[in-house]
């Protein structure tokens, strides 16, 4: 969600993302490529094969053979589709390291769900003013939904990423460390 007041957006103070912070983000990308590897290489090879009929069917017995290559060509486009899809949100993520960091000492409110809610949606989390006026709002997900609660607190801030830091701890958004193409963060999770 998008910051609610461009006028008040000016006077947020913010920071840079840190070369380690980006770090981050870059190596949870790569791991998201390690896993696109497939699509892209089913992409290639079945263009490959999409170019080869065509090329085959030119210059040699049948000539209609041409015939086949829309199916290998469809096949190569769905397998293009799946790797845009597996990609697109880790590379938005990473752009988005090229924006700054806000930081407000205002207060973090929580709530339960509502009638505009995504099934299974807990709530929402947002970052106000000391006005109490919304800043930044985001939809969170879990097993239990969000208790109606308000903090005081100094809260670090992304637009896309959500909250990074309350009162300088960490809420887990933004990982301190991330092994090299994210392999083994899973099991880190579980424990």
């Amino acid at each position: 969600m998008k910051l609610r007041t461009v006028k008040r957006r000016l006077h947020l103070a913010s920071r840079p993302w840190t070369d380690r912070e980006r770090l981050v983000v870059w190596r949870g990308m790569t791991g998201r490529f390690a896993i696109a590897i497939e699509p892209l290489l089913g992409t290639i090879f079945f263009a490959a094969l999409t170019y080869g009929v065509i090329w085959r069917a030119r210059i040699a017995k049948p000539h209609d053979l041409w015939i086949l290559s829309p199916i290998f060509g469809m096949v190569a486009a769905g397998f293009a589709v799946y790797f845009i899809c597996v990609m697109v949100a880790p590379f938005i993520a990473y752009m988005q390291t090229y924006k700054p960091i806000y930081l407000l000492d205002g207060y973090v409110r929580y709530r339960g769900p509502d009638d505009d809610s995504d099934l299974g949606s807990s709530g929402y989390v947002a970052v106000l003013f000391e006005d109490r006026e919304v800043c930044c709002e985001w939809e969170c997900y879990g097993m239990k939904n969000l208790p109606s609660v308000t903090l005081p607190a100094m809260a670090e801030f992304s637009e896309f990423g959500g909250i990074h830091k309350i009162d300088g701890k960490s809420t887990g958004v933004l990982p301190d460390e991330v092994p090299v193409l994210a392999i083994g963060i899973a099991n880190k999770n579980r424990r």
